[in-house]
């Protein structure tokens, strides 16, 4: 096994580096982040509550949300009320008793917010009904504030739901200025008249996947998303030095927006399939660059800015120092393949320090955890080989990593 000595530390990725000689990740997404002055938007989540004891509007949001290309059926709010000559502004402002102009102003000065049903189980059995509830909250361990179509102002358990459907009124985490793949062609899409046109022709052949750190398994003990926020946002973040100095930068990022073989979507607690990581071509770059330094795994449910970690520095920062101190710092990664065989071996880290590009950043990332060797943990669990330990050294999960 490759036993290298790493300088680490952890900076906030909040920006592309210009030091990145190694292919950052390919995708910058038009998320925006969570002020910590953020303010949960609850008389919007009122107002609309409110507006759906109208029938008509109530089928216009099922209907809206039923034929939705995004991920659980998502709406980006704003759009929403301004869809359709701004039908839904304009009855919810008069559902309220407010201006259109009014209403406007308050939808542009609230943080962006999406809205759909999170709760699967909700997203079936409303059929357009008054029983539901509008709720809100800006953070996971937030309690949801909701309200039902009376304007009764509720307080939900966080960890969960009510039999009552909840449509969630929440910070946005998905990117809708990409629309899904399988959506893209509604209209005019070939063919010609009489469903004819030209048959196109055959994809060419899929290129061989690069070689590389792949995982092809990962198991989390819970899925560290509130029940309002939906399904969990997994990704997989290769953190290694910045340029020469003791501070971590993210050099790619495996997850639903990373693009190309960098692409998994993990909805829930079990994961399988095969996910670059970090290419050969990327490792080998790295080392040059960085002689005798190593690469962190660390897993991250991204609450926000997808492919990026927003998150409280100091936090950070004793997770890594909790989990260096309890593995004598051999928390990090290398290729270590032999001409006999490829694999992925443990490897030592050296610095603790994270520096901030910001005094204190916060948002709803949470921090999963940093991979550990299963020989370094001293305990082995079926089908996986490296431990994720986050903070107080708790094991959050379990991913299988392989040198291809």
């Amino acid at each position: 096994m490759l036993h290298r000595s790493h300088g680490v530390a952890a900076v906030i990725f909040l920006a592309a580096c210009a030091d990145r000689a190694v292919t950052p990740p390919s995708v910058e997404s038009s998320i925006p982040a969570i002020s910590a002055n953020a303010k949960r938007p609850e008389a919007l989540a009122r107002q609309v509550a409110v507006a759906l004891r109208n029938p008509a509007l109530r089928a216009y949001l099922r209907a809206q949300l039923q034929a939705s290309p995004y991920p659980e059926h998502k709406l980006q709010f704003q759009t929403f009320l301004a869809a359709n000559g701004g039908r839904a502004l304009r009855e919810v402002a008069t559902e309220n008793q407010v201006s259109k102009e009014a209403l406007t102003a308050q939808a542009r000065s609230a943080i962006a917010l999406e809205v759909y049903f999170p709760v699967p189980e909700h997203r079936a059995a409303w059929t357009g009904d008054e029983q539901l509830l509008v709720a809100t909250a800006l953070t996971d361990d937030d309690p949801p504030i909701a309200f039902d179509t009376e304007g009764r102002r509720h307080v939900l358990d966080p960890a969960t739901p009510p039999a009552t459907p909840v449509l969630a009124l929440v910070p946005v985490e998905t990117d809708f200025s990409v629309r899904p793949v399988g959506q893209a062609c509604l209209e005019d899409c070939g063919g010609g008249s009489g469903g004819g046109g030209t048959v196109p022709p055959p994809p060419p052949p899929a290129a061989p996947p690069p070689a590389g750190l792949y995982m092809t398994k990962s198991h989390f003990v819970q899925d560290f998303e509130g029940w309002l926020k939906g399904s969990p946002e997994f990704e997989v973040q290769i953190l290694g030095q910045k340029g020469t100095t003791d501070s971590l930068i993210s050099y790619q990022c495996a997850g639903e927006h990373a693009g190309g073989p960098y692409t998994f979507d993990q909805n829930n607690l079990d994961w399988s399939g095969s996910v670059l990581l970090f290419s050969k071509q990327q490792l080998d770059q790295y080392n040059v660059a960085h002689p005798n330094q190593n690469v962190r795994v660390f897993v991250i449910e991204d609450d926000d800015t997808a492919c990026q970690i927003r998150t409280d520095p100091g936090r950070f920062q004793r997770l890594i120092a909790q989990v260096d101190s309890a593995y004598g710092r051999y928390t990090s990664g290398n290729d270590s393949s032999t001409v006999v065989t490829k694999y992925f071996g443990y490897a030592k880290s050296a610095y603790q320090i994270w520096q901030a590009l910001a005094a204190l950043i916060k948002s709803n990332d949470e921090l999963v955890g940093n991979s550990v060797k299963d020989d370094i943990v001293g305990a082995f669990y079926p089908g996986y080989n490296w431990f994720v330990k986050g903070e107080n050294n708790v094991t959050n999960g379990w991913i299988n990593l392989v040198m291809y």
